[in-house]
């Protein structure tokens, strides 16, 4: 009897110790797959997307090194490695297009990134609940607006002869002005039309944002005597920092991608010389030329570039306020 006790300690004992060993060897990702099963099976269409729709066709970008031909398909047509790149690097639109696309893609950074913080501290200090909706819907509801519309809308506005902005000009005594056709005035309704378009949108996350900070904290700086610009300053900006920095990286890895809808409707041949950007530039090359590889090749050099932009800003962040996509 006892040795039979003795054996079955001993066979539990060594379970034990295989289960205990098992689980020890078991690789962090499957415990979390198997205790947050629900959330991963969430996942998958999201993982699928990406595969499908965004690294599937990423095989298709080896046409920009290749002469491609659709008789012969993407497989067999004959490589020409860098031969599209140096044919862009020399063209005589190269320097335009660059220039036109980095001025163009700044200028927008610079007006859209603050527009959205500046809105949304003022709808978070409005105290009128009421007044609070009615602008926040006036705001959210430019973005809403398809791009073709959007630049009817600008074309009717900024008419020479009819326009509400030309009539306020000559009711002042001023000169009318064609907009759309003043190469000098693309840029400036190209930037703000879309500031206007987007910045109520743009400001939803930073009211999240201003409405997640804990209201203790401004009950304390109010006992310490801090006024609202006090409260400001000291409270609301540094919490919204972080948030801020990270719209700010996202953006910039964008920087480069402008829109091609908008810019090639805008584009006519009065301001050719300014409106003539990287993504309009692909459109005419690839679709109306034809020049599947070189089109390829102009738009992945901007890919590149945005790529390296995107590494720069977000290491500059990190080195400086410790806040970075990764």
């Amino acid at each position: 009897m006892a040795s039979n006790t003795t054996i079955n300690i001993g066979r539990e004992i060594a379970e034990n110790s295989i289960n205990t060993r098992t689980v020890k060897k078991r690789h962090p990702l499957v415990k979390s797959v198997r205790k947050y099963w629900d959330l991963y099976l969430i996942f998958i269409p999201v993982v699928a997307y990406f595969i499908i729709f965004k690294y599937i066709p990423m095989y298709g970008v080896q046409i920009a090194f290749r002469d491609f031909s659709p008789s012969s398909g993407i497989w067999h047509s004959d490589w020409v490695w860098f031969e599209n790149f140096e044919r862009f690097l020399r063209s005589y639109q190269f320097t335009n297009t660059l220039k036109n696309t980095v001025l163009l893609s700044f200028y927008q950074l610079i007006a859209s990134f603050p527009a959205p913080v500046i809105l949304a501290l003022l709808i978070n200090e409005m105290g009128n609940k009421q007044f609070k909706s009615l602008l926040q819907t006036i705001t959210y509801a430019p973005h809403f607006l398809s791009t073709v519309v959007l630049v009817g809308m600008l074309e009717a506005f900024l008419a020479p002869g009819s326009g509400v902005v030309n009539n306020v000009i000559q009711s002042m005594g001023g000169t009318p002005v064609s907009f759309m056709a003043e190469p000098s005035a693309f840029r400036h309704v190209y930037v703000w039309s879309e500031v206007w378009k987007n910045a109520g949108w743009g400001s939803i996350i930073y009211l999240s944002t201003l409405t997640s900070i804990d209201i203790h904290l401004y009950e304390a700086a109010t006992i310490d005597g801090a006024n609202r610009w006090g409260k400001l300053r000291h409270i609301t900006l540094p919490l919204l920092i972080p948030t801020a920095v990270i719209i700010l990286i996202m953006d910039s890895g964008k920087v480069m991608n402008l829109g091609f809808e908008k810019a090639f409707l805008m584009q006519n041949s009065l301001n050719l010389n300014v409106s003539e950007v990287i993504s309009t530039y692909v459109y005419k090359m690839g679709i109306q030329g034809m020049q599947y590889s070189y089109s390829t090749a102009v738009d992945l050099f901007n890919s590149v570039i945005n790529l390296i932009l995107l590494l720069s800003v977000n290491k500059i962040s990190k080195s400086m306020t410790q806040s970075s996509l990764w």
